[in-house]
């Protein structure tokens, strides 16, 4: 405990001295819509894959260029998780019921994936067979055979597809034993996890936010969403006041700056500490994305001067600051004007072109 307190002191006050100046800012509410997006990156990162951030802001405006991957369906799941419970009250996220809203919402998108590729993976091997000189040998019976083991698979495919779009309740006892582990039992898990929260409620909040999320990833409680603890984390700090509502600590953005051995060390003290000290990188990294904001903020708006008050700039300003990345496609949609028009406007604010392309662009600030 001697060497856990400063660091969890020293992680309150970074992040209640962030959450004051988003409460304050003109460009708050901006900044907390990119918290989502990177926080969302940084989370599958921390999970070993790799999502790009350009992918996932097409990918939620739905102006993909290419077909979503499984990767990037996870990390859509995170941020509109990170959405949700911002949106709602703080402590919403810990109770029963934001629990069991919050597993059923991860275990269908993991159920989702593992789907489309069981589906495959059947449809290709139902449909193997004999070469095409070999069919006129078949008798009748052998024929019948292999149309109905065929269309066996594809009825199975289309039932498993079926099931994914269903909501799920959380901890249901039937599963795909070929997705799930029929031997985890998530509802004791949980319920072991939850009972070290009421252990740890009289701990300063940072420290016992801290605590829970090492016991998360040490209990294993989820097999398909180990992000969701991260999040969990993230809400004790908002029950406590520490973010006082204004924000959804990036737990993830912060943990990414740290050597994962120190995160996944054998020894618990270095674990937590390596946690605490995400905590405060998360909070300077974001008071840094803050006044970089501000600064862009200031430095369009001075391109406003003589322009006339039915001008599409002012909305486009917020737009940009809302997102890391626009396209003319999220542009015309949001701003209600043509693609071309979206085009021009981009060019007299003068912003920079990310991707580098000459179709499918994008643009931002740097």
């Amino acid at each position: 405990m001697t060497a856990l307190m400063r660091p969890a002191f020293d992680a309150a006050i970074a992040l209640a001295r962030l959450d004051e100046r988003i409460a304050r800012s003109p460009v708050g509410e901006g900044f907390v819509e990119r918290t989502h997006f990177t926080d969302a990156c940084a989370s599958l990162w921390i999970d070993g894959e790799l999502v790009h951030l350009e992918d996932l802001v097409l990918h939620d405006a739905t102006k993909d260029i290419r077909t979503p991957t499984h990767e990037l369906t996870i990390a859509r799941d995170v941020l509109r998780t990170r959405r949700r419970i911002a949106a709602q009250s703080p402590g919403w996220a810990l109770t029963p019921d934001g629990l069991r809203s919050l597993r059923g919402q991860a275990a269908t998108v993991a159920l989702n994936g593992a789907a489309a590729s069981s589906e495959d993976e059947q449809v290709a091997d139902g449909l193997v067979g004999g070469g095409e000189g070999e069919t006129s040998d078949l008798d009748h019976t052998l024929l019948d055979d292999e149309f109905a083991a065929i269309d066996a698979v594809l009825a199975r495919s289309d039932a498993a597809i079926e099931q994914a779009k269903q909501p799920r309740r959380a901890g249901a006892s039937e599963k795909d034993p070929m997705i799930y582990d029929l031997d985890w039992d998530e509802d004791d898990r949980l319920e072991e996890w939850r009972g070290l929260l009421r252990q740890t409620q009289d701990l300063p909040a940072v420290l016992q936010a801290a605590v829970a999320l090492d016991a998360w990833n040490e209990l294993s409680v989820l097999q398909h969403a180990p992000w969701l603890g991260r999040l969990l984390a993230a809400s004790i700090l908002r029950q406590a006041g520490v973010t006082a509502g204004a924000h959804l600590a990036a737990f993830n953005f912060g943990l990414k700056t740290k050597p994962v051995d120190r995160r996944r060390h054998r020894d618990r003290e270095v674990r937590l500490l390596a946690i605490l000290a995400g905590i405060i990188a998360a909070a300077e990294l974001g008071l840094k994305e803050h006044d970089r904001l501000a600064l862009a903020r200031s430095m369009m708006e001075r391109k406003l001067v003589g322009r006339r008050t039915s001008s599409k700039l002012p909305q486009l300003i917020e737009l940009v600051i809302a997102r890391p990345l626009v396209s003319a496609g999220m542009i015309a949609r949001e701003l209600d004007v043509t693609p071309r028009a979206a085009r021009r406007i981009v060019a007299e604010l003068g912003l920079r072109e990310m991707t580098g392309r000459g179709r499918f662009r994008a643009w931002g600030i740097v």
